[in-house]
């Protein structure tokens, strides 16, 4: 049976905004008539009924990722215990609470939430998603993969944060990383756990306001050196696994 991933949003946490990166990241995905949407950010708000999952997950509580919440009272929504804590947007009333590392079956989708480096006041994970015998990986905002073999090895498709090409954007707070991988890097991860194919969503500013042409070729190139079928993820993609 085929899963169904369709970009609902790409532009990552910047104010410019074009056709093809419009909305805030958020993948649907769709798997045996139900649909499960990851992350809702603040472009969300008062849209997610034309989305109408089956469910929720979300990966941290930046405004971008979570901020489209309020008002969403017709599915379940699930998130850790730590991004619970950090979310305010008003009553959300299907609030679940899901546990790192701890699988959770969802309409026959299994959700595994593994912890990454991204922000010490918005603790992130990155979801690996299992169905039947498709596999991936979602995380559009990262600096490192805790447990980077076990989130990554067996994985057909590999989804992650376009905010930067080849320069990380990093900063270091209380001893710690945080920010954005680059591209570059995360391929790296990729050749080093066998993952053959990635896609490249929260897109920044130097794939929003750059010629998208331009930037796929080099993007395309960057994935071969490191073996991977590499491209960018625009509003609307839709891939069938």
């Amino acid at each position: 049976m085929a899963l169904t991933l369709t970009f609902s949003g790409t532009r990552g946490g910047i104010d410019t905004r074009t056709k093809r990166h419009r909305m805030h990241s958020a993948l649907l995905i769709s798997w045996r008539r139900r649909r499960i949407m990851i992350d809702c950010g603040a472009d969300w708000q008062n849209k997610v009924v034309q989305v109408n999952p089956n469910a929720i997950l979300i990966t941290h509580a930046h405004a971008d990722h979570a901020g489209g919440l309020k008002g969403v009272a017709s599915c379940p929504v699930y998130a850790t215990k730590d991004t619970w804590s950090r979310i305010r947007v008003g009553l959300i009333p299907g609030k679940e609470v899901i546990r790192p590392r701890v699988p959770v079956d969802l309409f026959g989708i299994e959700f595994e939430a593994f912890p990454v480096e991204h922000s010490m006041r918005a603790p992130a994970v990155g979801y690996r998603i299992t169905a039947g015998h498709h596999s991936v990986f979602y995380m559009p905002d990262v600096v490192r993969i805790h447990d980077q073999a076990q989130a990554l090895q067996g994985l057909q498709l590999y989804i992650g944060d376009g905010a930067s090409i080849t320069r990380p954007i990093l900063r270091k707070r209380d001893g710690k990383l945080i920010g954005h991988a680059s591209i570059r890097t995360q391929l790296e991860w990729c050749r080093e756990e066998g993952v053959r194919r990635a896609i490249f969503s929260h897109c920044g500013s130097e794939i929003v306001t750059g010629n998208e042409r331009i930037v796929a070729d080099k993007i395309r190139v960057l994935g071969k050196q490191a073996g991977v079928d590499a491209r960018i993820a625009h509003d609307g993609l839709r891939v069938t696994l």
